[in-house]
């Protein structure tokens, strides 16, 4: 079992920048992936970056060159550098980890308005 408690949401205005951190707890060190995933009311819960324990990274498309994601390896956990953020980046913001199966975090909200 693990279990991922999420931080650093908030306001921000177009063009600003936000840190989200993720810590887990439990099983840690069975942890092979971890992640962001957001979702808007009404559409399907989104990729937005994820990292291997090896250090590969993936990221949704709109948000490359402007987030970037890392892990302590060692403590699980995530971070999300979210920079030149835009309205559209509007979202909860959810943490994933995989081990045999997907935990989820609870969600941090994201709103990006001026």
């Amino acid at each position: 079992q693990v279990q991922l408690v999420e931080s650093g949401g908030g306001l921000v205005q177009p063009g600003g920048s936000l840190r989200l951190s993720c810590a887990a707890s439990g099983s840690i060190f069975s942890i092979l992936v971890m992640g962001w995933y957001r979702q808007v009311p009404g559409r399907e819960r989104e990729l937005v970056a994820r990292i291997t324990n090896g250090g590969n990274t993936n990221y949704l498309d709109s948000v490359k060159g402007r987030f970037t994601i890392s892990m302590d390896n060692a403590k699980k956990t995530v971070n999300l550098q979210m920079n030149s953020l835009k309205p559209e980046d509007t979202a909860v913001y959810y943490c994933n980890a995989y081990l045999s199966k997907d935990y989820w975090g609870k969600g941090t909200l994201v709103t990006v308005s001026s």
